[in-house]
């Protein structure tokens, strides 16, 4: 009955986005048909909201949007993007490499608001070749393809350390998926593209090269005192911000505007919101009960844990199924070791690129001005596809480990 409540509550937000409304609006649906459902009570809920809205989590959220979306408008000022843009074209002279290898790069920054500096280059890349619906895909898509296997990211971490996989053996073993995931990106959408940018071809790479190290050498720093440091999102892109002031010659009649328009309300409303419902969802106890509701299906036991992992990962997010569900796998299939992992770490990725609560998600259909709906209209083909053959490769690795 939980599970028949939860999946009441989801098709509740997909209907308000139906109606076309803000995502914001419909997760906010979803906070008040979970608390009707599940007998939460408005004080409660309203208890939640509160402690929710001020979590260690949700501010540290808000402030890495902050100061991302901040030091994207001093990229903006300086026409960096558009360099970075012209230096990839020089480098490969086609703007499907843009499209693709710009988020990707980006997307090493662990940070939801990659998005924000990812989204022009890939409008610039697609042009009036493809819509706007197509770019919001290939941005978010290949942004998130570091964080399905790469050890920078906490998730990855925590499943690491929870499932004892040596880190090197699952890299090595997830880089085959990797190519998969560039693949099929790219034989759905970004061949839509046409290679040719319109230049002649570079005849100084070199300084192609070093254009591109000038344009973009913010977000590299910052990628790279998080992950020395290991420090806050905000806390690295700060000090990147104040050099940057210094090293371009910003006035502060240039910075002074940017405090107001760094500040975007849809974004940050949708990130709150986002964090009250995953809370209230965690208060109700109903992501307990998905191992013992899927434990009940007559199917093999790692199709059970790849079914919680991809339904658990849509309401509850990564970090939250990862910590509940992995100790639970690896004590169930003791023998799975890589191929488990690998299945299970491919489930997250595919979940959370149709996951009403993936704040990236949010932000990418609000820099496009796009819809969630569409969004997984273009997203599904490329999962089934991907769910198919990360099974049947998953399968193969558990042969031979």
């Amino acid at each position: 009955m939980d599970i028949i409540k939860l999946l009441f509550v989801l098709v509740l937000i997909v209907v308000v986005l139906r109606l076309k409304k803000p995502l914001y609006i419909a997760i906010l649906a979803g906070v008040l048909g979970t608390s009707i459902l599940y007998g939460v009570g408005i004080v409660q809920t309203l208890k939640i909201a509160v402690t929710s809205s001020y979590s260690y989590q949700t501010i540290m959220l808000i402030l890495a949007f902050y100061s991302i979306t901040f030091l994207q408008r001093m990229l903006e000022k300086r026409r960096d993007l558009v360099l970075a843009e012209k230096s990839l074209s020089g480098l490969f002279n086609s703007r499907r490499v843009n499209a693709m290898i710009a988020p990707f790069i980006i997307g090493l920054l662990p940070s939801a608001g990659a998005v924000i500096i990812a989204a022009p280059i890939v409008d610039n890349a697609g042009g009036d070749f493809i819509s706007k619906e197509d770019k919001t895909f290939i941005t978010t898509y290949f942004r998130h393809i570091s964080e399905a296997f790469l050890p920078t990211y906490s998730s990855i971490i925590l499943a690491l350390q929870l499932s004892g996989v040596d880190m090197t053996a699952f890299v090595l073993g997830m880089l085959p998926m990797v190519f998969i995931l560039f693949l099929l990106g790219y034989l759905f959408y970004v061949r839509k593209i046409p290679k040719e940018t319109g230049l002649p071809d570079s005849k100084d790479k070199k300084q192609d090269v070093k254009n591109l190290t000038r344009s973009l050498w913010t977000i590299a720093l910052a990628i790279v005192i998080i992950l020395v440091l290991k420090c806050p999102v905000y806390l690295a892109v700060i000090p990147v911000i104040i050099l940057s002031f210094i090293i371009n010659k910003f006035s502060l009649k240039e910075i002074i505007p940017m405090f107001i328009s760094a500040f975007e309300f849809k974004l940050i409303a949708t990130t709150v919101v986002v964090m009250i419902f995953k809370d209230v969802l965690t208060f109700t106890g109903v992501i307990n009960k998905l191992p013992e509701a899927f434990g009940g299906l007559p199917v093999p036991t790692v199709i059970i844990f790849a079914l919680i992992f991809l339904f658990g990962t849509m309401i509850a997010g990564t970090q939250a199924i990862i910590a509940l569900t992995i100790p639970l796998a690896f004590a169930a299939m003791p023998g799975g070791g890589v191929a488990l992992m690998i299945l299970l770490m491919c489930m997250t990725y595919i979940a959370m690129q149709i996951s009403p609560v993936h704040i990236c998600l949010a932000i990418v259909i609000e820099q496009f001005n796009t819809s969630f709906i569409d969004l997984v209209k273009r997203t599904l083909p490329v999962i089934i596809l991907f769910l198919i053959i990360t099974s049947g490769y998953s399968y193969i690795i558990y042969l031979f480990q």
